[in-house]
């Protein structure tokens, strides 16, 4: 109850202001924006108009957010397309700008990132069972979002 006396209230116009500074910091979802909008204590109606004049200035783009998110999840995280999709449905981004933002995948590149987290795991696992080793691999690569069959594919060309 307390905390509820000091929260400072913004206007449409202060809150655009502070939310335009907010999506301008970094790619932000539309549900990231909504929330931080209804944190100033705008109403349900003030609050969908300014993500709709964010979106028109440019400001606020979910394909563009995927995008992003693609780019680093896969470049920097070495994740798989499964993980990345799964974490883009969780921050509630439609399944269109998901196929958009996975465009940005370099098939090579993926290739790349699956053989060298399969050889560093490789290089660290004290397993000496081969059957054992294999499935500890494998289960690694499918938490890392990769899809089985290159999972497989790639255990093979390492013999492991």
């Amino acid at each position: 109850m307390e905390q509820q006396k000091n929260k400072k209230t913004y206007t449409p116009k202060e809150a655009l202001i502070k939310a335009a500074a907010y999506c301008a910091y970094q790619e932000r979802t539309q549900q990231e924006v909504r929330t931080k909008l209804f944190s100033y204590g705008l109403e349900p109606d003030d609050v969908e108009e300014l993500i709709v004049r964010l979106s028109q200035e440019k400001l606020l783009d979910e394909e563009r957010y995927a995008q992003s998110y693609v780019r680093g999840k896969y470049g920097l995280k070495k994740w798989g397309r499964r993980k990345i999709v799964q974490g883009l449905k969780a921050k509630g981004i439609s399944d269109y700008c998901i196929k958009q933002g996975l465009k940005e995948i370099d098939f090579e590149v993926y290739e790349q990132n699956l053989l060298q987290l399969l050889e560093k795991k490789n290089s660290t696992e004290k397993e000496k069972n081969p059957f054992t080793r294999r499935q500890k691999l494998t289960y690694f690569l499918v938490s890392k979002g990769y899809e089985n069959d290159l999972v497989q594919d790639a255990i093979k060309s390492l013999g492991a």
